[in-house]
């Protein structure tokens, strides 16, 4: 076996404990064991796939796991992570031979534990091997069987399917669990699109022309942060869907607008991009956060025309004069469940009554902005999740407490969806395989 730092099943092994007991999101605690390991680029593949599999496919891992544990409670949680870990190998990656799953298993089982626990780590992946797990397919009832296929705990299944229906539903969990796209946007105040495309080519990558939004582009086959194009900051890592927010609002040259919500700054740089005199007030309620609005606004040469103050949005009125921007984005906290393809712990760690407790935050946030709207101005707001509660449920409660305002059609520049009965515009990860999101479009009388 490798050194420990050089071995991707270990630190895989580590690194789901850590996000299982820490609560860590896995795609930044990843980033950080990589750049602290000394992994070769194929071992670095190995361990992400491993940490993404499990968390992703976790509810049908346990299921196929739980008839070879006889006395599941005095299994200790690195060992049934073991198990988890060398399951998902065995069921899922086809190219990697159950030998050196076993052999690489017992050895981790010597490392951390004793010969009882070798043992018993050998005993349960033979069995597996010479038994077989269960066929998912033989679950009788519909919800327990799309909720054991796609890894969704029960609450979700059951949310969505009264939101969007039972076909909806199983198109979006069909998805969830392939690898999420990696997109940048360029910065359209220092490059444009097909330049950075045949940059990026030039410096191997594999692009493709983003089919959501104009200033995206889709990037493979190499480590984003690490080329040049990132470091000089002509571009930004930031979802397809995500940058339609900012795009939506039609922000004019000299228009003087306040990001509520603002951290990290990829939406407060976007907005930056698009002014001339105009500048954006970015505010986010944690100081080491505005400092990285302003490092990232620093980064993309935008600083001049973006003002990062640390402040709850929900205290705005106290700050500012009334009526003093023409445009507001308010890209609310949220339960980011939108996110599960890229952030797949979410789904386990939320709750609805989570989603209803950000209601009134997203709430309270909207009906912050009010006074500070000029008359005519467009209040926008925005969520990375795809539950009603949090979304246009939202917005209805805000229209009903606020008839000087009327919602407008969200717009997008390749008309996204633009057949939809709705003004709001809500994409779902099955839409475009990118992050699930919600826009609305308010305009103050």
């Amino acid at each position: 076996m490798k050194k420990n730092n050089q071995n991707a099943r270990l630190l895989a092994l580590e690194l789901l404990m850590k996000i299982k007991k820490q609560g860590s999101y896995s795609n930044l605690a990843l980033n950080k064991f990589i750049q602290e390991s000394n992994l070769s680029s194929r071992d670095e593949k190995l361990l992400t796939t491993i940490v993404y599999g499990v968390i992703q496919r976790r509810i049908t891992l346990e299921y196929w796991l739980a008839p070879f544990i006889s006395k599941p409670n005095k299994v200790q949680d690195w060992v049934k992570e073991l198990l988890l870990l060398s399951l998902y190998q065995m069921q899922f990656l086809d190219k990697i031979p159950d030998r050196a799953i076993f052999n690489e298993a017992i050895e981790i089982a010597k490392i951390k534990g004793h010969t009882g626990i070798r043992k018993f780590v050998t005993g349960v992946l033979r069995n597996i091997q010479r038994k077989g797990v269960k066929n998912l397919d033989d679950i009788q009832d519909y919800k327990d069987r799309l909720s054991i296929k796609t890894s969704t705990p029960m609450w979700l299944i059951d949310e969505l399917c009264s939101e969007v229906g039972q076909e909806k539903t199983e198109s979006i969990l069909s998805t969830i669990n392939e690898a999420p796209h990696h997109s940048v946007r360029v910065n359209e105040a220092k490059v444009n699109a097909t330049d950075i495309k045949k940059t990026l080519v030039d410096n191997e990558f594999e692009v493709t022309d983003s089919k959501v939004s104009p200033a995206a582009l889709i990037v493979d086959g190499g480590y984003i942060p690490a080329s040049p194009e990132f470091k000089n900051g002509n571009i930004i890592i930031q979802d397809e869907s995500a940058i339609l927010a900012v795009e939506s609002m039609n922000v004019a040259k000299d228009d003087t607008v306040l990001d509520a919500c603002a951290a990290p700054g990829g939406k407060t740089t976007q907005i930056a991009e698009k002014l001339d005199s105009g500048k954006v007030y970015a505010l986010d309620i944690h100081k080491h956060k505005v400092n990285l609005i302003k490092s990232n606004a620093e980064k993309l040469g935008l600083s001049a025309k973006v003002i990062a103050k640390q402040l709850d949005a929900r205290k705005a009125q106290e700050d500012f004069e009334k009526e003093k921007f023409d445009k507001i984005l308010v890209d609310a906290p949220c339960s980011g469940i939108g996110l599960i393809r890229r952030k797949p712990e979410i789904k386990y760690d939320k709750q609805l009554k989570d989603s209803y407790a950000l209601h009134k935050i997203q709430l309270s946030i909207l009906e912050s902005m009010v006074p500070l709207l000029k008359k005519n101005g467009v209040l926008t707001y925005s969520t990375c999740t795809i539950l009603d509660i949090e979304n246009q449920k939202v917005i209805d409660e805000f229209l009903e407490k606020h008839p000087d305002f009327v919602q407008e059609k969200t717009k997008t520049k390749f008309n996204l969806k633009d057949e939809r009965k709705s003004l709001s515009l809500t994409i779902y990860p099955d839409d475009y395989m990118s992050d699930g999101f919600f826009i609305a479009t308010l305009r103050k009388k």
